[in-house]
């Protein structure tokens, strides 16, 4: 397998399940909370506010490249496939 090959794989299957990704969808605006109700300083914040914004694709896409790259998932094993359309 090439190395093109192995970056699309890495970012075309679905390896996060649907609690991860609620939950990766969730923490920014847990974050903006925090800061808003000032529980968290702002020097915190903005370091946790940029690697919560990270987690933001990953949640909309469904694949973490990280988790590929582990060989971790977190989604169930009958929608572990691939978004690519099949070859014919």
């Amino acid at each position: 397998m090439t190395l093109k090959e192995r970056l699309v794989a890495a970012n075309t299957t679905r390896n996060v399940g649907p609690w991860d990704r609620v939950v990766r969808a969730l923490l920014p605006f847990a974050v903006l909370t925090l800061w808003w109700v000032e529980v968290l300083p702002t020097w915190a914040t903005i370091p946790l506010g940029i690697i919560t914004l990270m987690l933001l694709p990953t949640a909309f896409t469904g694949a973490c490249s990280i988790y590929y790259l582990l060989g971790w998932s977190t989604c169930p094993l009958d929608t572990r496939t691939s978004n690519r359309p099949a070859r014919t």
